[in-house]
């Protein structure tokens, strides 16, 4: 018996079940967060009631599936809560979903079929504050040994749904839990299924897994459980290029300095974490070796460039998460010096563009921190000064204190080319001679040019 506090609408659920006479438990990653202490956002339910008997309970819910489940929408969360019939699973031609469900009879045939044990319990309601948690697998022990055990036989499990491999990875990241052993084996021996996968799924957990608390560790387990031997190839590639050599800073070879840049990335944006990631993914392909033994990588960005734009086209990225990849993996070695000019600083924000000059500024410093360097350098503080001042500066016409419409008044023209012409010159002498862009010394000089 423990003591929990449901939101309302939880207990109401439960309590309308019961009244009609029907099995009700919260179950899967609801009763983990709560067993752990964490807040639930997913609330999902399981019962002996079939859909259309629950859709006499709640005639506004929405029924459009072959698994058995139903939503109910309620002003109290942002996601359904879902109610799924128990139901037993036949077959996984595609190694995703069953090819045969039918409705089970009790709440352990519906246990059974799930992937890991701590999802694997549930939780029924006794009275007001008291439930029972209904607990077969031992999910709570591993819970305590922050476990990702499989339930049942892992290799059933994986063959089932090969996408349960990458969701282990995932909620290993997310939990900070490592994966039992017997379980990791399974991946390792299954890792090939992955390929039966729809690649957008391979993506969401992907993404996912970036974006947990503990990013580093989970993609140590998706590396070495095979998994990124088979979703991401160019990157295993990068584990054993060494780079250390006569008159260079690097310690470690390409993918160790690419797994520590990840774990030193501060910002939490997956799209820039795995750009941490892949950013020196053009190495391999560009390793060289002098005379002298000097190791060199010439032009690894741009090479590596095209490689991010091929992971992002073969897992489904979507147009915006493409283009901040390969910007942020096609740029990352720019140039840091005093002596730059605002128009060469310009220049690189136009590139990386004004959105992601934070996140570029994030890898650079992941990418130091990786490879063994200090966080910052004084050249890097400057320049991140110089950003600051040149993006006062107007990047093009438009940014102007002035418009066409005022040229036109002022110079008594009507619209035309010539407008343009005068807007353009006004441009170039805010931007290389000093003119203030402020809207009086903007009309101060256009009556100097009547």
């Amino acid at each position: 018996m423990v003591k929990v506090k449901l939101p309302d609408y939880v207990n109401i659920i439960l309590d309308k079940f019961s009244k009609e006479g029907y099995e009700i438990y919260v179950v899967g990653g609801a009763v983990r967060d709560l067993t752990m202490g964490k807040i639930v956002d997913d609330w999902d339910f399981t019962t002996n009631a079939t859909p259309e008997e629950i859709l006499e309970i709640f005639p506004d819910g929405f029924y459009d599936n072959k698994f058995g489940t139903v939503g109910i929408a309620h002003e109290s969360s942002e996601n359904p809560y879902e109610i799924t019939t128990y139901r037993k699973e036949y077959g996984y031609s595609d190694k995703r979903r069953p090819d045969k469900v039918e409705w089970g009879k009790t709440l352990e045939e519906d246990l059974k079929r799930r992937d890991f044990t701590i999802n694997a319990m549930a939780l029924k309601k006794i009275k007001d504050g008291k439930y029972e948690v209904v607990d077969p697998y031992k999910g709570r022990g591993d819970i305590d040994k922050k476990l990702v055990r499989a339930v049942g036989d892992p290799n059933e499990r994986f063959s089932e749904d090969a996408l349960r491999m990458m969701r282990a990875a995932r909620i290993a990241a997310e939990l900070g839990f490592t994966i039992e052993e017997e379980t990791f084996e399974a991946i390792k021996a299954n890792a090939t299924l992955i390929g039966k996968i729809a690649r957008e799924r391979i993506r969401d957990e992907l993404l996912k897994l970036l974006a947990s608390p503990h990013p580093y560790e989970g993609v140590v387990i998706f590396r070495n459980s095979l998994l990124m031997h088979q979703v991401l190839p160019e990157a295993e590639k990068m584990f054993g290029v060494e780079q250390k050599s006569p008159g260079r800073h690097h310690i470690y070879d390409v993918g160790t300095h690419a797994l520590l840049s990840l774990k030193h990335c501060k910002n939490q944006d997956p799209i820039v974490r795995f750009a941490t990631l892949i950013h020196d993914i053009g190495k391999p392909s560009t390793y060289e070796k002098t005379k002298e033994g000097v190791i060199t990588f010439y032009n690894h960005e741009v090479v590596g460039t095209k490689i991010a734009r091929d992971i992002a086209e073969r897992l489904r990225f979507s147009k915006k998460q493409k283009g901040k990849l390969v910007k942020l993996v096609r740029w990352h070695q720019f140039t840091v010096d005093e002596n730059q000019t605002d128009k060469a600083i310009r220049r690189f924000i136009k590139r990386v563009g004004k959105e992601n000059i934070n996140d570029m500024l994030d890898l650079r410093v992941a990418d130091r921190l990786g490879g063994g360097a200090r966080e910052t350098s004084w050249r890097l503080e400057e320049f991140k000064k110089r950003l600051v001042e040149v993006q006062k500066q107007p990047f093009t016409v438009h940014d102007l204190k002035i418009s066409g419409e005022a040229v036109m008044e002022l110079l008594d023209l009507e619209p035309g080319p010539k407008v343009g012409e005068i807007l353009e010159k006004l441009y170039r002498e805010v931007v290389n001679k000093g003119l203030p862009n402020k809207k009086a010394e903007l009309i101060a000089r256009l009556k100097e040019m009547k």
